[in-house]
């Protein structure tokens, strides 16, 4: 399996959850990954492993939101492995707080990490990638991109972060790269899916049509494609892997509990 033989990437929230997942395809289908992470001791396991495994992995420790970090890792990925081709915005916060509740540091935060840092990686990393032939950047979005969630910050970096998807295509598309946003839904095994509390995620899968909760080795399947040549005429899609959540999730939920008060009426 080489669908990125050849190719360099740098991805970031590397250390764990979605991020790792992601950063383990890579190198298994032939990619040079550098790993980026605000937790370095979890990161540095995580390249370890999987230099162990044969693969050609490094990492740096980086918090997304400083442009002084940015510029640094994508000269570190260039010196170390001779170009860059791929670059996926993976790094996210959720401070679960609403309108009301939100504190303007959390709301600062979540945007200078969700929709800045990915700005600051799009602008560092592009010209790395025209220099290197051109490429693939992948912003991870949410389901909350794409319709309410109660977390006031995280849904309003998640939408624009699909706006910010927009721009860059019209930028970058002369330079022979092209940017698209996925849109995750709640995933297993990653800190946004544990953290949201008693019933999260049973609440979460009953709302999605096929009836459970998405996988990290799923959504890194997708983040492969638009980063591998065979998604190569697509540019500026907003992909929704969620098991029907944004298509169907509202009816799916309310012929659900139609069947419920049914039942218990009979």
């Amino acid at each position: 399996m080489t669908r990125l033989a050849g190719k360099i990437a740098l991805i970031t929230g590397a250390a764990s959850g979605q991020g790792a997942a992601d950063a383990e395809l890579f190198v298994r289908e032939g990619a040079a990954v550098m790993l980026s992470d605000i937790d370095a001791a979890a990161g540095e396991a995580v390249a370890a492993r999987l230099s162990g495994q044969g693969g050609r992995a490094l990492f740096r420790a980086q918090d997304v939101a400083e442009e002084a970090g940015w510029i640094e890792t994508v000269a570190a990925s260039v010196a170390a492995f001779g170009g860059l081709h791929v670059l996926v915005n993976n790094a996210g916060i959720i401070a679960r707080q609403s309108v009301i509740e939100t504190t303007l540091e959390a709301w600062n935060r979540t945007l200078a990490v969700n929709l800045t840092g990915a700005m600051l990686g799009m602008k560092h990393a592009a010209p790395a990638m025209r220099d290197s032939g051109g490429g693939s950047i992948i912003n991870l979005s949410s389901t909350a991109g794409m319709t309410a969630y109660d977390d006031a910050a995280y849904t309003a970096s998640k939408w624009g972060l699909r706006g910010l998807t927009k721009s860059a295509v019209l930028q970058f598309a002369p330079w022979n790269i092209r940017v698209n946003s996925i849109h995750p839904g709640t995933i297993a095994e990653t800190s946004f899916a544990r953290l949201g509390g008693e019933g999260f995620e049973a609440a979460a899968a009953m709302s999605i049509p096929l009836g459970r909760l998405g996988m990290p080795q799923e959504t890194a399947e997708l983040v492969l494609f638009l980063a591998s040549d065979a998604s190569s005429f697509i540019n500026g899609a907003e992909i929704a892997i969620d098991g029907g959540y944004i298509a169907a999730g509202t009816v799916h939920l309310r012929n659900h509990l139609r069947a419920e008060y049914t039942r218990r009426r009979n």
